[in-house]
């Protein structure tokens, strides 16, 4: 694929929050840019403010003629989550486009710059939000491609540059396999997206497999305690880069960073979770890799606000918090758990939580039970499907069932105010990676105007 032969770029899935970066890029670098999604969007909205022609139907009739004509210039762009008899993607196949999934192409702009590529089945986006604001902060000339809208500005893609390009290696659909990044991290490898990988061990030599897609020379980082060879990083550990002597100071981290070469002491962050703190500190060794001064890292590091979607706080009140997460796998929600526990001891907790995908409910419902079960409130509303039909017996009140904890209950969403209203929390939370999402700033105003 030669960039500078495209004129415009068509995506079949163009609202996924990976597709509309790429989009983005695109209609950055002077491409003329359309597509199509299932369900408009905020997102959606967005990118079509901006100019690109976005339809919500499934018809070659709706694409633009200008994109259906001229099959030598033109790229379609396609997510996996789209199926194969898609009249749109079998039209395009048809008539002899280059297609490519969004992988491939984040992998072909991504190659010739020095790439800083984040994997693991958490903490991906946090973490490659947090170096692309230390890059920017320290002035390096970077693109980043992020997989939520950073909160420092206020997007999923930031272009200050091409010498450097930052990325989330995603597992999903061993998409991570089209990357050759400089340096990599692995900040975890839970078993997740079995209807890909069939099995924990598959998962895991697929993680291996990315590792060995470093260039000649390059660095990888690796979380303590995970079976690959690499720098690891770790809190109060023999790793290579160690957060010490942690202390909490007004909702703020302060805390010693070792490095192999240095340590910096009193320095600030302040998302809360031991979990950030590690997606914190990998992504500041990762960006040392670029050069910039340790001090200004550090600096930069104490600055950054943080992700749409992970551990936001909605309403922050002496009498009542509120915190919205993705959170949309057990590991996440134990890691919501320990957070909240840790920055708002002996409140009155109610979490909501909105299971993702039927597969991923059955593969760890007992799993799902035993973290939620942690929370002393839980409201569970029914299994978001996203791209899978149902499975027969895996439904939010089995799941309900496998819980322990004295208050829980099965809730529509539109159940939730008044339930709230109802358990009259002191820290309220939402998680889920479905569309509860789009929930949020519903609730934020109800409960603004409740306090």
């Amino acid at each position: 694929m030669n960039v500078a032969q495209i004129h415009r770029v068509y995506f079949i899935g163009i609202g996924g929050i990976g597709m509309s970066a790429l989009a983005r890029y695109f209609a950055f670098i002077d491409k003329t840019v359309a597509g199509y999604d299932k369900t408009e969007s905020p997102l959606t909205q967005e990118l079509a403010a901006s100019g690109m022609d976005i339809h919500y139907k499934d018809s070659v009739d709706l694409v633009a003629e200008v994109y259906k004509n001229d099959p030598e210039h033109t790229l379609v762009v396609y997510t996996p989550a789209v199926s194969s008899n898609h009249t749109e993607y079998q039209f395009f196949l048809q008539k002899g486009f280059t297609i490519k999934k969004r992988s491939e192409v984040l992998g072909l702009i991504t190659k010739d710059s020095f790439c800083l590529a984040v994997a693991g089945t958490h903490g991906k986006t946090t973490t490659s939000s947090i170096l692309a604001h230390l890059l920017k902060e320290t002035g390096v000339k970077m693109t980043a491609f992020l997989g939520g809208i950073s909160e420092d500005f206020n997007s999923n893609f930031l272009l200050e540059g091409t010498e450097y390009s930052v990325v989330e290696a995603d597992e999903f659909d061993r998409s991570f396999m089209q990357l050759t990044p400089n340096v990599a991290c692995v900040t975890s490898m839970d078993a997740d997206h079995l209807d890909i990988y069939g099995d924990a061990q598959e998962l895991e030599k697929t993680f291996k497999d990315f590792t060995e897609r470093l260039k000649p020379g390059g660095t990888l980082f690796v979380r303590n305690g995970l079976p690959l060879k690499g720098l690891t990083y770790g809190i109060e550990d023999d790793s290579d880069y160690c957060i010490r002597n942690i202390k909490i100071e007004h909702g703020t981290y302060i805390f010693d960073l070792e490095t192999p070469d240095l340590k910096l002491e009193g320095v600030e962050f302040n998302k809360p979770g031991r979990h950030n703190l590690l997606n914190g500190l990998v992504a500041f060794a990762m960006a040392m890799q670029a050069g910039p001064p340790p001090h200004r890292l550090a600096q930069a590091l104490s600055t950054f606000k943080g992700v749409q979607r992970r551990f936001s706080y909605q309403i922050k009140n002496d009498d009542f918090i509120y915190i919205d997460d993705y959170a949309h796998h057990p590991t996440e929600i134990n890691a919501v758990y320990e957070a909240v526990s840790e920055m708002h001891p002996n409140k009155k907790v109610l979490a909501i939580f909105q299971p993702h995908l039927f597969s991923r409910t059955r593969d760890f419902a007992n799993e799902f039970a035993q973290s939620l079960s942690r929370f002393e409130n839980v409201l569970l509303l029914d299994i978001y499907p996203a791209r899978e039909e149902p499975i027969t017996g895996v439904d939010s009140e089995w799941l309900l069932g496998k819980m322990t904890n004295g208050n829980r209950k099965l809730i529509s969403k539109e159940q939730m105010l008044s339930e709230v209203k109802n358990q009259n929390p002191e820290v309220l939370i939402t998680m889920g990676a479905g569309d509860i999402g789009l929930e949020v700033v519903k609730i934020k105003k109800e409960m603004s105007y409740a306090g």
